[in-house]
């Protein structure tokens, strides 16, 4: 089968088809509207990062035990390009596979996704429970509390932003920022 560049209702039908929980579909819409955000702001194709972010982690749910390289099999059966097979697949470098993020685009998607899980664990406990008033300071000051959204795991969010070349208080905000864009689909 050629590679053919996905669309973006084809990636929300793919989506839609592996994954039933609210809460790994609200998880993917936050890390859609992160990249997103992210390739704006450094140049990259947007409606290519915001599918592979939509899509990262389609074969979750229906296959934990086969994460990342089911996801790459589901993508190729498709025909779609190995570009994002790979890119999709990076996210689960050392943690998966050892497929290590290269590309700006990989990167931040290592960085990213687990950063977004724990901003919607300081979003929700906040009065507003909502990220349009989160600030990063806030989000700070639980990344210190090992304790509290124990399953994020810090070690990939640091390694992520060095490989970004960033401060972890500024991939907070830009986190903060593209999550915000997609507030109404994340209940946030």
């Amino acid at each position: 089968m050629s590679e053919k560049v996905p669309t973006y209702e084809e990636a929300q039908s793919l989506l839609n088809e592996f994954v039933k929980s609210d809460s790994l579909l609200k998880h993917s819409y936050a890390v859609e509207g992160v990249m997103r955000y992210m390739a704006r702001k450094l140049g990259g194709d947007e409606n290519k990062w915001a599918i592979i972010g939509l899509v990262h982690d389609l074969d979750y749910e229906a296959f934990p035990e086969q994460h990342c390289a089911k996801a790459q099999e589901i993508l190729r059966e498709r025909g779609w390009p190995e570009e994002y097979v790979r890119a999709v697949a990076s996210h689960g470098w050392t943690l998966c596979n050892d497929i290590e993020p290269q590309t700006d685009l990989e990167k931040v998607l290592y960085a990213v996704e687990e950063l977004t899980g724990l901003i919607s664990a300081v979003a929700i406990i906040r009065p507003s429970k909502s990220v349009m008033d989160l600030e990063v300071k806030s989000v700070m000051k639980k990344w210190k509390d090992k304790s509290f959204a124990a399953g994020v795991n810090r070690s990939v969010i640091e390694k992520g932003v060095a490989m970004m070349g960033g401060e972890l208080p500024a991939v907070i905000n830009d986190v903060i920022m593209g999550m915000r864009e997609v507030s109404d689909k994340i209940g946030l």
